[in-house]
């Protein structure tokens, strides 16, 4: 994992953020069929997305948010994100500049924002404060 030390030069480029699922057609289809019966869980998912698609109020509230916000499933996702966050998932990870891959919110601080798009903006917020990443 890395470390929460930065310079004074790194920027936030972006955020990532990491499903709790596979990006493959039957990981997609196992998850939402597991997620109904109470099998599987991504608190991520459960903030961004309804039973289908990205939850409309998610798109608009993307833009607050102080870089872009890409996401992968645990399949998909960059070999550096994966070592920054030693494979969890779900979690989100700043990305800047100097190509530094900080965890931001691992997969307890994911559910402690209890599927609220506000709560993980502000745990985005005060990780970033705390990395010394805002602007």
């Amino acid at each position: 994992m890395s470390t929460p030390d930065t310079t004074p030069t790194d920027r936030l480029v972006r955020l990532v953020g990491v499903y709790d699922a596979d990006g493959t057609p039957w990981g997609e289809v196992a998850y939402w069929v597991g997620a109904r019966f109470g099998r599987r869980h991504c608190s991520l998912c459960e903030i961004t997305h309804g039973s289908i698609r990205q939850r409309p109020e998610w798109v608009a509230c993307r833009e607050r948010l102080p870089a872009t916000f890409e996401t992968y499933h645990r399949n998909d996702q960059p070999d550096l994100v994966r070592a920054a966050t030693g494979g969890l998932a779900p979690v989100v990870v700043a990305v800047t500049d100097a190509g530094r891959h900080e965890l931001l919110l691992a997969p307890e601080a994911l559910d402690a924002c209890e599927g609220s798009i506000e709560l993980l903006i502000a745990a985005i917020e005060d990780s970033l404060d705390r990395l010394g990443l805002s602007e």
